[in-house]
This record gives structure tokens, C-alpha cells and sequence, in this order.
């Protein structure tokens, strides 16, 4: 059963870029996260070069931006792929109408820390900026094992450093395969032909060869294909699965992160 979580205090006031489809609708967003003092909402066009200026210019810890802009339904992204291309350390959420699975992966695909959907509560978005801006991943738990599903999918696993050198071993590839379908360590051992402790020792190998900590920082790593050095924490609407094995403590870096299910 999830749990809410209080989020620690944040000292200082949180600089947010939201826009959203049309002039109106930006005005409206600013307006009412503005009324929270957590935040400090900033001035942007409703367009394109307007975002990415005030991105450069004013450097905001978050981008909250709309999948539509200037009348083209997918314009967000583009401009999500740019803003992590410019400034990688800002965290992007996009604003989707619907949480379609091609629309999460591919928004996940743009460097985005983060997917909101319009049918979620105000204050939801609220603690989403809140999570993505101490570097933490929000998404639903839908929306993770539309990740994970797409990742199985389509992912021919090579998990490779900036060099293009493989990191992992043939077997580790085999068991992180067996992570990105949901399998439990005993499943994992069932399938191949492996004991739970072998299992173990294989993780802790892989934990340490990716400098991760969790079964989902190692699935993200895998889908960006080593891409990103550094793996933030992801927030689940939802419980989320430790890749450590049960009832070891070996490694302290490890938490458990529970919120409130938005399914």
C-alpha cells in the first residue's frame, strides 16, 4: 500500500518556467503556481524561441511546458530536447492532455524528468516541480511500466560508457533484461538457471559497474543506452522496486520512496 511521504523543506524559492498551449493558458498556469510561495514563476513567450531565451537567459531550475505549443501538438518536445541540449542540469516536466504510451516514452526520450498529465490535481503538479527540481524523476506508476514495456520492446540491450565499450557482461545484459520485465530476483534465478544468491551478486556487480542504486535507475540507464553519467532519483505515484537485494543493508545510498498513488 503507497504511503504519502513529507517532502523535506526547501530553503529557497524555486525558479519555475511554465507554458502551456496558447498565450491564455500560459497566463492562467503562471498565475496559479505563482500563488504558491515555493515558487518564483517567469516571464516566457508562448513559442518556441521565446522558451528557449528565457531558458538561457533566466535559468530556471524547471521548465514546465505543454507537449502543444504554437498549434502544433508535438512542438514540446522538440523544444524538450533543445532545453536539455542547452541546459542539462534544468528539469523539464511535460504537460500532456492524455498519457498515451507513445507520448510518455517519447517524452522521456527528450530528456524530460518528468510527465504531467492536465487531468491531475494543481497541487499534484505543485510537489511534481518540487520533486523534479531536488533531481528526482516523476511519473506515475502507468507511466513507469509504459517505460518498461517499451523498453523490453524495442531495446536491443547494449549498455555502453562514452567510448561505445560494453559495461556489462554477457549475463549481467541477461539479468538486466530480466529487471526491465518486472521479474523478482527468485524469477530472475528461475529463468536462468541461476541460484537467488548468484542472482544477488550479479546486481551489486551491475549496481556498481553503472553507479546506480535502484531497479529503475538501472532500466533508465538502459534506455538511454548510458546516455546520461548520472542518474537522478525517480518518484513513483506509486510504490517503486528496489533492485537491492531484501533485507541487505550493505548499501546505504539505497531508500525506499513511497507517495501517494495518482492512478
Amino acid at each position: 500500500m503507497a504511503h504519502a511521504i513529507t517532502l523535506p523543506e526547501v530553503s529557497e524559492v524555486i525558479r519555475v518556467l511554465a507554458v502551456d498551449s496558447t498565450r491564455m493558458n500560459s497566463q492562467l498556469l503562471a498565475s496559479a503556481l505563482d500563488r504558491d510561495k515555493r515558487f518564483q514563476v517567469l516571464d516566457s513567450a508562448p513559442d518556441a524561441n521565446g522558451i528557449i531565451a528565457a531558458v538561457v537567459k533566466e535559468k530556471p531550475a524547471v521548465v514546465v511546458i505543454s507537449a502543444e505549443i504554437e498549434g502544433n501538438p508535438r512542438k514540446g518536445f522538440d523544444v524538450a530536447r533543445e532545453i536539455h541540449a542547452l541546459s542539462p542540469e534544468t528539469g523539464v516536466v511535460l504537460l500532456l492532455d492524455l498519457s498515451e504510451r507513445g507520448l510518455v516514452v517519447e517524452a522521456f526520450r527528450t530528456g524530460a524528468r518528468g510527465v504531467f498529465s492536465r487531468n491531475d490535481s494543481l497541487k499534484s503538479l505543485a510537489k511534481c516541480i518540487q520533486c523534479v527540481s531536488q533531481g528526482q524523476v516523476w511519473a506515475s506508476s502507468k507511466e513507469l511500466r509504459y517505460l518498461l514495456e517499451a523498453l523490453g520492446e524495442a531495446l536491443p540491450l547494449r549498455v555502453i560508457d562514452a567510448r561505445g565499450a560494453e559495461l556489462l557482461s554477457r549475463r549481467e545484459q541477461e539479468v538486466v533484461r530480466c529487471v526491465a520485465e518486472g521479474l523478482s530476483n527468485r524469477e530472475i534465478a528461475q529463468r536462468l538457471g541461476l541460484t537467488e544468491h548468484t542472482v544477488k551478486n550479479y546486481l551489486f556487480r551491475i549496481f556498481d559497474k553503472l553507479g546506480v542504486s535502484k531497479r529503475v535507475e538501472v532500466v533508465l540507464y538502459a534506455y538511454s543506452l548510458g546516455a546520461a553519467p548520472e542518474m537522478p532519483q525517480l518518484v513513483s505515484a506509486g510504490r517503486t522496486k528496489e533492485l537491492l537485494p531484501q533485507g541487505s543493508t550493505s548499501m546505504p545510498r539505497l531508500t525506499t520512496t513511497e507517495v501517494h498513488s495518482a492512478d
